[in-house]
């Protein structure tokens, strides 16, 4: 089954390039000094995003076992 092993870890890796975005983003709203209410709003739409990139990296590392277990 190497057809899902790197396709996985191409989906595993935008993955974590989404968490990085997210880490990078609020470092960036936090180095702003936003008002509460702004920083707020900023984070409450960084976590919907960080729990895209989680779950799309964790189907990728679930095609990738999956393909090594099968192979």
């Amino acid at each position: 089954m190497d057809w899902m092993i790197w396709p996985g870890a191409g989906v595993a890796l935008l993955g974590v390039i989404g968490l990085l975005y997210c880490i990078v983003s609020a470092l960036r709203a936090r180095a702003r000094r936003l008002a509460a209410e702004q920083m707020q709003e900023r984070l409450q739409q960084l976590v919907v995003l960080n729990m895209a990139a989680l779950g799309v990296s964790a189907i990728g590392l679930m095609m990738v076992v999956a393909g090594i277990l099968l192979g």
